[in-house]
């Protein structure tokens, strides 16, 4: 059936003014499943990849231990578990199974115990095999992935890993606990499978946030969703942003001169995603204009949906009345804002990474005075910090990298924008 996902669009202006140049709007789409949804649910197919190495005793291991009895309390009895143990070798402890007997994979999780060094890659391969013994479309393929540290000279062909495991379907949810993990290995390892890596600072925090990826994967019912934005002449994509539930920078591909790509991944229950499209606008005289249509393609595997369209057009008003032209969408301004900051810091790291440290010191500084006026004084402070470091010769600290990195990008998680359907004659 048609319906199972909803599509709005909102700029960051209702009317622009007439001008003679170019001007930059901001689109804020919104794609959601509908309330037909709420009953369907995507068996999972989740192998759990834990690092044990010996710097995980103590506190991490025994809440690793009870998170993960926890998560198997919440698994159905159709779903597909399995938990692969790594540090410099691979212990597969629980082979790939239905989830039948949770009283017997309890009495395995509580034979964990921290030993040896950390080889990543062992745990990742061995992962993927047993994810791939049940793989199905029908199904969400999922490794959760969970490390304190580096691993010993093999993120390379973790990645690649990664790169394959993406290939068949199966999305790499990465975790590092502490300060002492690679969040850019993580992070590429997240991104092939089209989900996100994330920090967990305390052993105290393990069990929350487990408890928080099994329910947004039993919330995950769209899969393959595809955003096409089909533009009108002389409309032109600058970037494009995923904002909820997270800030990430998706870019997009052209398909011709005026239709570019934007492949979205999976949608989760109530959440689903929000993009921000930075859009340059070209010269037009007064009059409402259509200028871009927002075309998104997704699966349904729960319902043997498949290629299902929907769509939204995006419209805007030229106008001479320069008091309208000046009223914006506070929302979606303080939603660019938040962009901005991510971008700042990003680009920061980015910079200090490659040794500019002067222009990685001034990035820091400009991100930490837009965060202060988001009333992010946590994170200016961190950001203020790093910058100072810098100055010193110091270099970026670990602590303050994941900081900057994993809290500017939940910038905006808790965002909820109102929608508007436009009105008017269109031109």
């Amino acid at each position: 059936m048609a319906g199972e996902v909803a599509v709005q669009c909102t700029l960051n202006k209702e009317a622009v003014p007439v001008l003679n140049t170019q001007q930059l709007a901001y689109a804020y789409i919104e794609i959601k499943p509908t309330g037909a949804m709420a009953a369907v649910r995507m068996p999972l197919n989740l192998c759990l990849a834990l690092d044990h190495s010996g710097s995980m005793s103590g506190a991490k291991i025994r809440n690793v231990r009870e998170a993960v009895k926890l998560i198997i309390e919440q698994l159905q009895p159709q779903d597909v578990v399995s938990i692969v143990l790594f540090d410099d070798k691979v212990d597969v402890i629980a082979p790939s199974q239905m989830v039948q007997n949770a009283d017997a994979l309890k009495t395995q999780i509580d034979k964990i115990r921290d030993r040896g060094g950390t080889t990543m890659s062992l745990g990742l391969s061995a992962s993927i095999r047993e994810v791939q013994k049940q793989l199905s479309p029908n199904r969400l393929n999922r490794i959760l992935l969970l490390t304190d540290g580096q691993t010993y000279g093999d993120e390379d062909k973790c990645r690649q890993l990664a790169t394959d495991a993406a290939v068949q379907g199966i999305s790499i949810m990465a975790f590092g606990l502490g300060d002492e993990w690679n969040e850019v290995l993580l992070d590429d390892l997240a991104h092939h499978g089209g989900v996100e890596s994330d920090h967990i600072r305390q052993p105290s925090e393990i069990m929350a946030i487990f408890k928080q990826q099994i329910n947004r994967m039993q919330a995950t019912v769209v899969t393959n969703t595809e955003l096409i934005l089909r533009l009108v002449g002389g409309v032109t994509p600058r970037n494009v942003w995923r904002v909820i539930p997270q800030i990430s920078n998706l870019g997009y591909r052209a398909l011709t001169e005026r239709d570019v790509q934007v492949p979205l991944g999976q949608l989760e229950k109530d959440t689903g995603q929000a993009l921000l499209v930075e859009l340059l606008m070209p010269v037009r005289p007064a009059g409402r204009y259509r200028v871009a249509q927002a075309e998104v393609s997704y699966d349904v595997p729960s319902n043997q949906v498949h290629g299902e369209r929907v769509r939204t057009d995006v419209l805007v008003e030229y106008t001479l009345d320069q008091q309208r032209a000046q009223q914006v969408n506070p929302d979606i301004m303080n939603l660019a804002e938040k962009v901005t900051a991510f971008r700042l810091q990003t680009q920061a790291l980015d910079e200090a990474r490659a040794g500019n440290l002067i222009n990685a010191t001034q990035k820091l500084r400009r991100a930490a005075t837009r965060l202060l006026e988001l009333g992010e004084a946590d994170l200016a402070g961190a950001a203020q910090i790093e910058a100072d470091r810098l100055e010193r010769g110091e270099g970026l600290s670990s602590a303050g990298t994941k900081k900057l990195t994993y809290g500017t990008r939940k910038l905006t998680q808790r965002l909820d924008l109102p929608q508007e359907e436009p009105k008017g004659k269109v031109d």
